[in-house]
């Protein structure tokens, strides 16, 4: 719908209010819900949000080492634009009219801080070179009979998960839960989020969505989406979800792959596909990989960003640890999927679920396409068998710090990315570090409160 068609839309249903958001640093929701005179007011010119939602971490703690914004600027207003074309209505809630924002100029001096802009210029730069990205990104999330107090007064201790046992696949475990499970499927097709399966996976109460591939950028809407309409749907019978990586240290993690493949403008053709070569994969294919292989270690916190994201990359837990790639292997850190011209991609398998999906695929495009500029070869064999017992490649970095650190002084990070983002984005990982490094965890009191 364009911008006529939406006022009247708004106009002819007597519409009383519309929500918007936008996604910040860490990939959560910030948003408002606003007059629709101040909606159609700000069409052109913006609604004034204020860029402390950039200048503090996901619990709202103020940086004290970003200079986006700040104590030294003020605060102030910075203007969001609503991009009409992610309208949509949220069911679960009366069917309030909803919009994506971000903060990007017409003239494309855009916020460096911002993961939609980031995400659009590489997307731009892609199809200037002729290339349309189709993406997709799947989640893996723990579903629990909590609410948020009784979270609190827990402790976060003693959770109940939605269904007990280790039940991947499971027809019965979704019956139990029918209610949720069908509204998660239903209103998110409902939300413009249609799914292409959903399941339960291997741990208790435990599902996996996959998204209908897009746009890169409608892919990526999708995603940042879909982890807070889950949430708030969850709400609605009683459960709480989590996307964090690794929640419990004796079971698996939560991946969030994102797949991807470049066709042409028409989208006729999917270029990565090459029936007569031996894995069926196209020069400009392997020119792809190579550059995400190449650039995985100076951009690795935009897919692993947080300090809980290093415990679930371990061997053996379906999640890799090495530089590896392969064709139909989920032992490896790229994983070539070649069943037929029309479903040929490539899965990047490092992102977890606490990923923000713009950055995710934003690395994952970006790296891509500096290896066909720079026509890399395809030099790292294919993994045969068990990607993490191949570390002839070099294995990932173990941890957050080591990894921004590796990003933050990276000429390749900074070239793809921009100077400005690599410096913000790397400073709001080490705080995060920094955070972690002082407090006090539970593991600490159990081993040394009694003995040392």
């Amino acid at each position: 719908m364009n911008e006529h068609q939406i006022t009247a839309y708004i106009q002819e249903n007597n519409i009383q209010k519309i929500k918007f958001a936008f996604a910040d640093i860490d990939g959560v929701l910030r948003g408002k819900v606003i007059h629709p005179k101040k909606f159609t007011d700000g069409l052109q010119s913006g609604y004034g949000f204020c860029d402390v939602v950039f200048g503090w971490d996901s619990s709202d703690t103020l940086y004290d080492n970003v200079q986006v914004t700040g104590w030294h600027t003020g605060y102030p207003d910075k203007p969001c634009r609503i991009d009409l074309s992610t309208f949509r209505t949220v069911p679960w809630q009366d069917n309030i009219p909803f919009f994506i924002g971000d903060f990007s100029k017409a003239d494309g001096n855009d916020l460096p801080a911002c993961p939609r802009s980031l995400l659009k210029r590489i997307a731009k730069q892609c199809e200037a070179m002729g290339f349309h990205p189709e993406f997709a990104q799947e989640f893996e999330w723990f579903n629990f009979n909590e609410t948020p107090q009784s979270l609190q007064d827990k402790s976060f201790t003693n959770l109940e998960p939605l269904t007990p046992g280790m039940f991947g696949y499971s027809i019965l475990r979704t019956s139990e839960n029918g209610e949720f499970f069908n509204d998660l499927f239903d209103l998110l097709a409902k939300f413009n989020i249609p799914l292409e399966g959903i399941h339960t996976e291997t741990g208790p109460g435990v599902y996996e969505a996959a998204i209908l591939h897009s746009h890169i950028l409608e892919a990526a809407d999708r995603a940042v989406l879909l982890k807070t309409a889950v949430k708030e749907i969850a709400y609605q019978h009683g459960i709480m979800a989590t996307f964090m990586a690794k929640w419990n240290q004796n079971l698996p993690g939560c991946g969030g792959h994102v797949h991807q493949s470049l066709w042409n403008k028409d989208q006729s053709k999917n270029l990565f596909y090459d029936g007569n070569d031996a894995s069926k994969m196209s020069e400009l294919h392997k020119q792809y990989l190579a550059g995400q292989l190449y650039c995985l270690p100076y951009i690795l916190p935009m897919y692993a960003p947080t300090i809980n994201s290093y415990k679930r990359l371990i061997e053996g837990a379906w999640a890799p640890t090495t530089i590896t790639w392969a064709v139909e292997n989920r032992t490896t850190a790229f994983r070539v999927i070649n069943s037929s011209a029309a479903y040929t991609r490539l899965e990047t398998r490092i992102p977890g679920s606490d990923t923000n999906p713009y950055l995710a695929m934003a690395a994952a495009l970006a790296s891509g396409l500096y290896g066909i500029k720079n026509k890399l070869s395809l030099d790292i064999p294919q993994t045969i068998g068990n990607g993490y017992q191949n570390a002839a490649n070099g294995g990932i970095a173990a941890n957050l710090f080591d990894a921004t650190m590796d990003m933050k002084n990276s000429g390749i990070a900074k070239e793809i990315l921009g100077a400005e983002f690599v410096e913000h984005f790397t400073q709001t990982r080490l705080w995060e570090c920094k955070q972690f490094a002082k407090s006090v965890t539970d593991w600490e009191l159990k081993r040394y409160f009694e003995i040392i």
